[in-house]
């Protein structure tokens, strides 16, 4: 991206855009997550953005389902952790 193809942060304002019609017609609850998987692609920006693919619909997305994986990995850290103090408090927790 850079010069010769629009920066990845321009494409996922483009992106943001385009899906705007969408986003509206989701519910309330809808739009949250809708907007927390644009969050992870904005948190993930600068990785995608040295990709320099003239389609950079690929980063978009592996940068959405980065962000999904790593909050999937901390809650399943939470829940063993949760689990194992239950097990030092009570076996049969």
């Amino acid at each position: 991206m850079g010069r010769t193809n629009p920066t990845y942060r321009r494409f996922l304002d483009g992106q943001r855009e385009q899906w705007s019609g969408y986003r509206r017609a989701l519910r309330y609850e809808a739009k949250q997550d809708f907007d927390s998987i644009f969050a992870y692609a904005e948190r993930y920006a600068d990785a995608a953005g040295y990709l320099n693919r003239t389609d950079p619909s690929t980063a978009l997305l592996v940068s959405m389902l980065i962000g999904v994986e790593a909050e999937r990995r901390q809650l399943a850290d939470r829940v063993a952790a949760l689990e194992a103090a239950c097990d030092d408090v009570t076996p049969d927790c």
